[in-house]
């Protein structure tokens, strides 16, 4: 399904990108760390950008669920990423402290 799991690393790139905020040394960086419980092998986006708060961590997979206004998109990217793992009998989830970046944890 090479489509549809480009659509998962635009996604997640982009905003890794977007959210970067005023960083000196922006970094995003895309791999593999480990395997989960069922030997699913677990990739990841990571980011040194602003991060998101704890209590937003499972809000930004809803649809619509933009935490910035001000930010250009539609708030729709995140819950199709998420669609997309999820019919391939992935997961996903997140990991980011406010200020000191994002991860996106998710396996196929």
């Amino acid at each position: 399904d090479h489509a549809r799991l480009v659509e998962v690393m635009q996604n997640l790139i982009s905003n890794a990108a977007k959210f970067m905020g005023p960083q000196p040394q922006p970094m995003i960086e895309v791999g593999t760390e480990g395997s989960d419980a069922d030997e699913k092998a677990i990739f990841f986006v990571r980011d040194n950008g602003i991060g998101i708060a704890p209590q937003y961590h499972d809000r930004i997979f809803g649809l619509f669920n933009r935490l910035d206004p001000n930010v250009e998109g539609t708030g729709i990217g995140l819950t199709l990423v998420k669609r997309i793992i999820e019919i391939h009998n992935g997961r996903i989830w997140v990991n980011s402290k406010q200020g000191e970046g994002t991860t996106f944890y998710f396996t196929l």
